[in-house]
């Protein structure tokens, strides 16, 4: 951790810094040693600083990076202790050094790993806890890991690949509204200056430039600062019960869009149920977390009506047949499960499925988007060509 010091020497001479060390008690050796003695130390917390969030804060990538390790140091034969004694030696990032030393903490003052793992949720959710406490509990932690480092890891490329994909429309659209609104605002308004010195009637495309042209000079502040409102307003109310339902429960009935949504939503179910059940966690308890992991809301009441299901008694083929939501291969596959035996093996081979058919989905879309933004931009584009050329056209045909 990093701390801010003031020291002053023997000559009265004030030195004062920063530097990362463990504690405060080895920065007060530290100046001691060089003669200086210290009268005011601060701790410094980097990610109170906009550089120090972006690059301090521990992202998802990092919680798979410790994942991953821990498996395969356990796996070689050393003790949880001593692997996070080595971790902590290996990581750079400060925010993970301290996270690693109190989990190190934790375990050393008689909890389990599990326990440790529970003070923080935003970075080891249910799932991986739950992971965890089975390990524990049957001694096979070092296996435990492997799976849950090859789950996240699938996980992490698969959300790679839909940012990858949706990246370049997004990024294109913006673009495309922004130069406009420039075009609009600030270009088009020199070129229209022209027209004012001829006694002409405009054409109707060049009046309506003139009238957007005329609205965006004056109020471009209040249509900047209304779209980044607006924006916000919608973020926010996409956090609230009643909007993710309503953004969620909408999203499905968009053509295209929808067979993204239902694919995404069961690759990470239908994967978590596998890895849940082959660990041995029960199917109500596999469920449960399943609910807490699914991240369209139609899909989270479904499970949750299966999960009341087959409280009751009823398989869960059975149970997800009476939700008319689920694939019938979903169905079918989750059947053949229960009866064989070997249901964490029928989810993880459907979860491939789900994972290709998603990314099949997904390349449709984008190869639907791209004509569709350059159709758009070329109808904007030939509007501002029109509006502008049509009224020089007449000019020179009235000489």
């Amino acid at each position: 951790m990093f701390f801010k010091y003031r020291a002053i020497n023997k000559d009265g001479k004030i030195f004062s810094g920063k530097i990362n060390v463990e504690n405060k008690k080895v920065l007060i050796t530290y100046l001691k040693q060089r003669g200086l003695t210290p009268f005011k130390i601060q701790k410094v917390d980097a990610s109170k600083s906009l550089l120090g969030f972006l690059f301090n804060r521990i992202s998802f990538n990092d919680i798979v990076s410790f994942t991953r390790q821990i498996a395969i140091m356990l796996n070689a034969g050393l003790t949880l202790i001593d692997s996070l004694e080595i971790l902590k030696k290996q990581l750079q990032k400060p925010k993970m050094i301290e996270l690693v030393k109190d989990i190190d903490e934790e375990i050393k003052s008689g909890s389990t790993f599990s326990s440790a793992l529970k003070k923080y949720p935003e970075y080891f959710p249910n799932l991986y806890i739950a992971l965890i406490k089975s390990g524990e509990a049957s001694g096979k932690l070092s296996e435990i890991m492997i799976k849950l480092s090859d789950n996240l890891e699938k996980s992490q490329q698969f959300k790679s690949k839909i940012k990858g994909a949706m990246m370049y429309p997004m990024i294109v659209v913006m673009a495309m509204f922004g130069v406009m609104f420039v075009m609009i605002t600030f270009v088009v308004p020199k070129l229209l200056g022209l027209y004012k010195d001829f006694n002409m009637k405009l054409p109707m495309s060049t009046r309506i430039l003139i009238a957007l042209s005329d609205i965006s000079i004056k109020f471009w502040p209040i249509i900047v600062g209304g779209t980044l409102l607006s924006f916000y307003a919608i973020k926010k109310f996409a956090k609230t019960p009643d909007g993710k339902r309503f953004i969620d429960s909408n999203m499905l009935k968009i053509p295209i869009i929808n067979n993204v949504i239902v694919m995404s939503s069961l690759v990470n179910s239908t994967r978590t149920l596998s890895i849940l059940v082959s660990s041995g966690i029960s199917i109500l308890e596999a469920l449960s977390i399943v609910i807490e992991t699914t991240g369209n809301i139609v899909y989270q009441d479904a499970f949750k009506n299966v999960y009341t299901q087959v409280e009751k008694g009823i398989s869960m083929g059975r149970a997800m047949m009476n939700e008319g939501i689920f694939p019938p291969i979903l169905i079918q596959m989750t059947m053949v499960g229960e009866q064989t035996g070997h249901l964490d093996e029928t989810m993880g081979r459907i979860s491939a499925y789900f994972q290709s058919e998603s990314e099949i989905a997904i390349k449709m879309l984008t190869t639907l988007i791209e004509p569709a933004i350059l159709l758009f931009l070329g109808a904007g584009v030939g509007f501002l060509v029109l509006a502008v050329i049509t009224p020089i056209y007449n000019i020179t045909a009235a000489f």
